[in-house]
């Protein structure tokens, strides 16, 4: 198909989302890329932090799980979050080192998609396996079936392969259960702690990254308190509502009504089947925890749905 001078094809739609307004469930400077993305859809992008992230009580635990791992005592490294990446860059620099000192050569990588993968290289660290399906820690473990070890295995000379897993307090089991499935030897240690948001000052993780956040600047968008977004909702004025991981979701459910006034988007499978656990209706799951993957649930979501109107009623 010919497209005109400006790139554009003919017909096409260059701003699916003209018009609607979008609550994005993250804070400013975890929201970036998704918000820029929405307005250049032609949405007007809101937001309304609901969790944020600390640093795990026990540091000392997580201080001495990422020793045996510079030891070598693992056959692989798991990194379920982007906010792992962040957590254990705080410990390894508390260490005086850096991240990918302490992954020895010989131990292999594995995250949960694209996005995760690109942090971790960009740190210095080669990822071995990463889905690019089902972006998710069942899709790891799927993915994982039809792999094999690449020779790793534990210190102890067995041949029992040990791998750790740093990972969220309130982490599903699903990694975990998934590889002790197969026999191996898996550590979980609690990297950070899932808070509502705001957290504590003092506590909140703050490490940069070396790619930048995947959101990459703040969002250029509206932040509302809890009571602004419910008035927005309570008066029709809000188009949908972007739910980024299950914690997300309970804190949605916990925080904003009526709910069914706007379309629920979920970033992921996980988050929507907690979204349909809490009685939530899901208007469409993105399919990639990308912006461009969640522009498109967005639309999808809203192609059949009258626009809303900011203006009061």
């Amino acid at each position: 198909m010919a497209s005109g001078a400006d790139g554009v094809h003919p017909g096409v739609e260059v701003a699916p989302l003209r018009g609607r307004r979008v609550l994005l469930t993250r804070s400013p400077d975890r929201a970036g890329a998704m918000a820029r993305a929405l307005a250049h859809a032609g949405a007007e992008p809101l937001l309304l932090p609901v969790i944020d992230f600390e640093r795990a009580p026990d540091q000392a635990a997580l201080s001495a799980a990422l020793d045996r791992l510079a030891a070598g005592e693992y056959g692989w490294l798991v990194i379920s979050s982007i906010t792992t990446v962040r957590a254990l860059k705080e410990v390894a620099a508390a260490q005086g080192r850096e991240l990918a000192a302490i992954v020895p050569p010989g131990v292999h990588v594995a995250t949960i998609g694209p996005s995760s993968r690109r942090i971790l290289e960009a740190e210095g660290l080669r990822v071995d396996l990463a889905p690019e399906g089902k972006q998710s820690a069942e899709g790891l473990v799927e993915l994982w079936a039809y792999a094999d070890d690449s020779g790793a295995s534990g210190a102890d000379g067995a041949g029992t392969v040990r791998v750790l897993v740093p990972q969220s307090d309130i982490a599903a089991p699903t990694l975990a259960e998934g590889l002790d499935a197969r026999g191996w030897d898996v550590e979980t240690v609690t990297a950070y702690r899932t808070v509502d948001y705001p957290a504590d000052p003092e506590l909140r993780l703050v490490a940069s990254l070396a790619a930048g956040e995947p959101e990459g600047e703040e969002a250029p968008a509206v932040v509302l308190a809890p009571g602004e977004a419910n008035a927005e909702l309570q008066a029709g004025r809000l188009d949908a509502v972007v739910a980024a991981s299950p914690s997300a979701a309970r804190r949605i459910h916990a925080v904003l009504s009526p709910l069914d006034a706007a379309a629920l988007i979920a970033i992921g499978e996980p988050t929507a089947g907690e979204l349909n656990r809490l009685g939530l209706a899901v208007g469409a799951t993105a399919a990639t925890p990308t912006p461009e993957g969640i522009v498109d649930a967005v639309a999808r979501a809203l192609a059949s749905r009258p626009s809303v109107s900011k203006e009061t009623p």
